[in-house]
């Protein structure tokens, strides 16, 4: 990414309209509805078109993944800063229902999930926070549930 994509993509209203026009989410129907100001809460959804539909008229998996697959590790990245480093670790979904309308996912980073990691990494310790991710349909109902695992470790001077 170009140091003024950076740059451009560091502001939620940024980040939001880079991330809308991706080519991945762009593709896959995936929409950010919502980034706050201070990057803890996001909103996403994503609609069942012709293009990411399975064989069965449903939602394909890879798409209700990739519609919640980074959102943990950009909020944290941006609330924290660049005085620690930030990945995505591991995930795991489980398919609850199939998804066939508008689906949706709600992301928010707690006072108490960045006190844990402000607590787990004080010392140059990595943590991986497991943070639960729910889709749910137009109705409420659970489409799928997925477990993010995230690496996060603070940078040590020097």
């Amino acid at each position: 990414m170009s140091n003024f994509l950076t740059r451009f993509a560091r502001t939620p209203r940024g980040l939001r309209w880079f991330l809308n026009l991706y080519g991945p989410y762009l593709g896959a129907g995936v929409r950010v509805d919502y980034l706050a100001e201070d990057f803890r809460d996001l909103k996403v959804s994503m609609g069942l078109h012709w293009y990411n539909r399975n064989y069965v008229g449903t939602h394909f998996g890879g798409s209700l993944y990739s519609m919640v697959d980074p959102f943990y590790m950009l909020m944290v990245m941006n609330v924290l800063g660049r005085d620690y480093i930030v990945w995505d670790k591991a995930a795991e979904i489980d398919f609850i229902k199939p998804g066939t309308g508008r689906v949706h996912a709600h992301f928010q980073l707690t006072d108490a999930m960045l006190d844990d990691i402000h607590r787990h990494t004080a010392d140059g310790n990595k943590y991986l926070p497991c943070w639960p991710v729910t889709i749910v349909n137009d109705d409420g109902e659970t489409v799928a549930q997925i477990n993010k695992t995230l690496y996060i470790r603070k940078k040590m001077p020097g």
